[in-house]
């Protein structure tokens, strides 16, 4: 960026201190400041990447809280790392934006490096251009080899299992656009019914446990149907999702039963885990051992459909179309 503040100045000013204190974790061996920074990984591990990209307007509106925007960048990359059970080592962002916005910087990067202290990861490297804004941010972890979670493994008669609650991350969503309708105050990410959507969590405790232990596992990015749908194509297998045992939000119920319904099985941006567990591992064990919710919420099966059913078994229609990254915000 060009003028009295040059792009490095930024970095000094927002990102700078943070990752240097941040680069006494022993996975780095050269932070921010040089050419390209060093990590080391572990002997005997593997690594692990990720990259994601965040455009306002497609996945943002323009008033998103910035510290909330900050959190959240990093925590989609995050539950990457989750899925694939890895452990993070170091972080690089990339941010394109319009011009110098200090309020919005700072916010920005109180939520992005308070999430990273918390998850153990140095922000060790990145870049900043003027453009629209767009938030891309590219995390690396380790897994121990071999130990990796993949999308493919899932075998019929394994039991279909997910963490936390469904639906509350597009609830809120809807909830933003009817407010943006109404012409609405800005939104308060502070309100406790939009946890999901402002602040998500990423499973990273759990995508450790599940080593070893599940035969796949995907997380609920695009939606439940979904990223099921990547995960049964992955291991040449169908799977049957029992509607009523699904764990719904509670913002769910603020809305009509038939919303809900489609926000619970085909909403994004819940970053919880979905994985294959095979009948011998105990369900009850892994969950007492992470901090999260488990619920089985059906099976999978030979064939290659995924099925919703109610209660009786019978099939129900449900929309298996996830979050278009091209469509843009409603």
């Amino acid at each position: 960026m060009s003028g009295p503040e040059s792009e490095f100045d930024l970095i000094q000013r927002y990102f700078a201190e943070p990752a240097a204190a941040g680069s006494a974790m022993s996975c780095v061996r050269l932070g921010i400041g040089d050419d390209a920074a060093l990590l080391g990984v572990e002997s005997g591990h593997e690594l692990v990447v990720s990259v994601d990209t965040l455009v306002e307007g497609t996945h943002f509106f323009p008033d998103h809280p910035s510290a909330s925007l900050g959190h959240k960048a990093l925590a989609a990359n995050l539950s990457d790392l989750a899925a694939m059970g890895a452990d993070p080592l170091g972080v690089v962002l990339s941010l394109t934006l319009p011009q110098v916005d200090h309020a919005w910087l700072a916010g920005f990067s109180e939520g992005f490096l308070t999430l990273a202290e918390a998850a153990g990861v140095a922000l060790v490297g990145g870049d900043t251009n003027r453009g629209p804004r767009s938030i891309s941010v590219t995390v690396l972890g380790q897994v121990p080899a071999g130990q990796a979670l993949r999308r493919s493994g899932a075998r019929p008669g394994d039991r279909l299992v997910v963490s936390g609650t469904l639906g509350g991350a597009a609830a809120g969503l809807a909830m933003e656009g009817e407010r943006r309708d109404r012409g609405g105050p800005i939104p308060d990410s502070a309100d406790p019914g939009l946890t999901r959507l402002f602040w998500p969590e990423a499973r990273l405790g759990l995508g450790r446990m599940l080593r070893n232990r599940a035969r796949a596992a995907i997380d609920v990015s695009d939606g439940l149907l979904a990223d099921l749908g990547h995960l049964c194509a992955a291991s040449g297998c169908g799977a049957r999702v029992d509607w009523p045992v699904i764990p719904r939000d509670p913002l769910l119920g603020r809305l009509p039963d038939t919303q809900a319904r489609q926000l619970a099985l085909a909403g994004g941006e819940d970053y919880e885990l979905l994985f294959a567990l095979p009948p011998g591992e105990s369900l009850d064990l892994l969950a007492f051992s992470v901090d999260s919710a488990l619920t089985v919420i059906g099976e999978f099966v030979e064939g290659n459909a995924v099925e919703v059913v109610d209660e009786n078994g019978m099939r129900l229609d449900a929309e298996h179309v996830g979050h278009d990254h091209f469509a843009g915000l409603k």
